[in-house]
């Protein structure tokens, strides 16, 4: 599946939560992220994030999809992670 995923920290855990994401998904920006995952790789993402988290101060946010090519995104301004696919 695809995913965008947004969180939001408080400034103890945002780096924890930066590091995280990076081993799963493709930092957009500041604290968004977006990629390709399988619901078995999200879910331990998730456990991982809960393990550290404030769930009264802290979110985390999840937009899912079956594929990129149902997903529109459209830039305006520069992309702060330009993904490129080489290999």
């Amino acid at each position: 599946m695809y995913v965008i995923l947004v969180y939001d920290c408080g400034e103890k855990r945002v780096v924890k939560m930066l590091k995280l994401c990076r081993v799963y998904l493709n930092w957009i920006q500041n604290s968004v992220f977006e990629g390709e995952i399988t619901e078995v790789k999200l879910k331990e993402l998730v456990s991982k994030a809960k393990e550290f988290m404030n769930e009264d101060e802290d979110s985390l946010i999840i937009f899912k999809s079956r594929d990129e090519k149902w997903l529109h995104k459209e830039v305006i301004g520069k992309e702060k992670n330009d993904l490129d696919n080489f290999l």
